[in-house]
């Protein structure tokens, strides 16, 4: 076999790839470097600037374009957009200040220290103006991406490239002689058309196909792979670059795609293994360490470039630090997360160069630009970024309570991963503890083949679990009936919350729902939820949760608001509380200053008598909680015995829970309140 440098055998190629995406972390993390400084040195190693191991052919390109959109998607996928609402007007404020601030002071600059003419000298400012998430993976794998801070600097990295973009599609027009009116008409239609579809039209189609397709998780990948570089071209079309649109479409599909579902953990796992790799490794390939030693004047500009690009960026957050009262380490992560060069940079710095704009000065000033930038990007992240995940776990407001623990109790295998997913959406994130599926087999001469044959059941909720990297524990039980299997199990397994499926069938009007719910209910203090999902919970619109007067003064009233709060937030739902004047005060304070934060409505309700009035609200894709209680509690009213009924004939088609408060501290060694 034939073998020469640069390699050209495409089995050896990729094989080399994957163990520098699988040795270099390693080796440089021992050294105590960030191991996406390991992947971009790597790709200097490796380059043609470097051994001339690989070539930066068009796989590689192609390869690190996907990766680059990864990121930008991943950023509108993970961003709070309950935060970013309350902190947009701090992302514009943000977005013009790491704009302005290097854009002005770097045209300035240029113009006077170099020389160059306007719109060479404006055109180079762009470049520090713009810059990449490159260390977002970074705050993602540190747990604070839902940090406010985080939010600002991501919405205001959309305005600075945009705006940043956009300079370079007006300096490129004028040097072609195309800066007329139909440039500008144009552009005028383009970008508001580009933001009308991605994140009116794209929603909408999701929505749907997620509703139809839910069973498929393939072809649901897929179809976001299919959205992103949809969003990306049209992007493309409008006339700024394709990192604006894969941005927009992580926010277009961020309420439809929940933090813990399966879905989302395939999206981060095959981006963060492969493609976002492939990405740093191509822009280490671009790095030519020769520069350095091609005489002074290419110093000099490479020196003035890293100084205006990290100078602008570094004043940029010291004034959003000031403006806003952020502390220095919050005024670093922004410094560090904003400060890397590579996408927009290498978009504008090859216009330039092929529009005769740039020299190769330049040129070689922006590969070492990118070099130094992106370094020092991933160290200020991960140094600032570990002492912020240390202030926010000291200073986050948590609901005290006990450990949580959750059973499944599963008798139709229909509704296993439904069951399965809603357990995985209430589940506290921060909680340590497995999901507990269990099933009862009676307790007769069959027991032994009834357990078998159960396996594959409990097989299928284990593989749909593997899917969300949820723990489960199964548990078995063989009893004379199962509800006294189930609380067994409870009892056994120190449960704190149940999650039973509806079965549709209403009893006698003594008995609501039938024997094993209501002897559940009857002879258990535990919280319970009784769960009927039509559709998948990736497109609730909204939540609306109906209360019972003094509902504030139960034992279990802390509780089961914080599994409300966190099923609303890992579906990006919007709460809607209908109960008192009183009980809906208390619940403000407590869904206002603790976390998760959520966007939450309230209104006056208290016409259980009418209960069907709600119905007016309630849309196919919302989902209704009722909050109930068991007879002889404080907040047990004569109504309460007809929701089932109703829910059963009125309310066929859409999702809804009944929820049981626990009606007493569970002692797991701590207070529930």
């Amino acid at each position: 076999m034939h073998f020469s440098l640069p390699i050209q055998d495409p089995v050896l190629i990729f094989t080399l790839v994957l163990l520098i995406i699988l040795l270099a972390p390693l080796l440089l993390r021992r050294l105590r470097i960030p191991g996406l400084i390991g992947l971009i040195v790597a790709g200097i190693a490796v380059g043609p600037n470097g051994f001339n191991l690989l070539q930066r052919d068009a796989s590689i390109v192609l390869f690190g374009t996907v990766g680059l959109l990864y990121i930008m998607f991943l950023a509108g996928l993970e961003i709070d957009l309950t935060d970013f609402k309350k902190n947009r007007n701090r992302s514009i404020v943000f977005g013009l200040f790491t704009f302005l601030i290097p854009q002005v002071l770097g045209t300035l600059i240029v113009r006077v220290v170099l020389q160059f003419e306007w719109p060479s000298a404006i055109l180079l400012a762009s470049m520090f103006a713009s810059h990449t998430l490159l260390a977002y993976p970074i705050v993602s794998r540190l747990g604070l991406v839902r940090v406010p801070v985080v939010g600002v600097t991501i919405g205001g990295t959309m305005i600075t490239d945009t705006l940043a973009l956009l300079v370079l599609a007006v300096v490129a027009g004028s040097a072609r002689g195309e800066l007329g009116a139909q440039f500008w008409f144009q552009l005028a239609v383009s970008l508001p058309l580009l933001a009308f579809v991605v994140l009116w039209v794209f929603p909408r189609i999701g929505a749907w196909f997620f509703k139809h397709g839910q069973g498929d998780g393939s072809a649901q990948y897929i179809f976001v792979l299919a959205v992103v570089f949809a969003a990306a071209f049209l992007s493309e079309l409008a006339g700024v670059e394709p990192i604006i649109g894969a941005f927009l479409a992580g926010l277009a599909l961020n309420r439809l795609i929940p933090h813990t579902s399966p879905l989302m953990n395939r999206i981060e796992f095959i981006g963060n293994t492969l493609f976002i790799p492939f990405f740093l490794i191509g822009v280490g390939m671009l790095v030519d360490l020769r520069v350095l030693f091609q005489g002074t004047e290419a110093l000099v500009v490479a020196a003035t470039m890293i100084i205006l690009a990290l100078g602008g960026k570094w004043l940029a957050a010291w004034g959003a630090a000031r403006v806003f009262g952020y502390n220095r380490t919050e005024q670093n992560v922004i410094f560090g997360l904003s400060s890397a060069q590579a996408a927009a940079t290498l978009a504008a710095v090859l216009v330039g160069f092929q529009l005769g704009l740039l020299n190769e000065n330049v040129l070689n000033g922006t590969i070492l630009m990118i070099l130094v930038t992106c370094l020092l990007s991933t160290l200020v992240v991960e140094n600032a970024g570990r002492q912020l995940a240390i202030q926010e776990a000291e200073q986050a407001p948590e609901i005290e309570e006990a450990g949580e623990r959750i059973l499944v109790p599963i008798a139709n295998p229909a509704t296993i991963e439904q069951l399965l997913d809603l357990a995985v959406m209430v589940k506290d994130p921060k909680s340590t503890e497995p999901i507990y599926p269990l099933v009862v087999v009676k307790d007769d001469a069959a027991a032994q083949e009834h357990i078998r044959a159960n396996q594959k059941m409990l097989e299928k909720a284990m593989k749909h679990a593997a899917a969300t990297e949820t723990t489960l524990q199964i548990a078995s039980r063989v009893d004379l009936n199962a509800a006294n299997g189930i609380r067994r199990a409870i009892n056994e397994l120190m449960i704190t919350n149940v999650i039973i499926g509806w079965n549709g069938e209403i009893s006698t009007t003594r008995r609501i729902f039938g024997s094993v719910l209501d002897n559940l209910l009857e002879r258990t203090q535990q919280m319970i939820l009784v769960s009927k999902i039509s559709h998948s919970l990736n497109v609730i619109g909204k939540i609306i949760v109906v209360i019972p007067e003094l509902a504030e003064r139960e034992v279990g009233f802390i509780r089961w608001v914080k599994t409300v709060q966190v099923l609303a937030k890992q579906t990006g739902a919007k709460l809607h509380f209908n109960g008192s004047a009183d009980t809906l005060a208390q619940l403000q304070a407590i869904v206002s200053q603790t976390k998760p934060a959520v966007e939450a409505r309230y209104h006056e309700f208290s016409e259980w008598e009418d209960f069907l009035i709600l119905s007016r609200e309630i849309k196919a894709n919302d989902l209704l909680i009722v909050i109930s209680a068991r007879r002889g509690m404080l907040s047990y009213n004569k109504y309460l015995n007809q929701i089932p009924a109703k829910l059963a004939r009125h309310f066929q088609s859409h999702s809804f829970v009944i929820l049981y408060p626990e009606q007493y501290a569970v002692e797991q060694g701590h207070s529930t309140n």
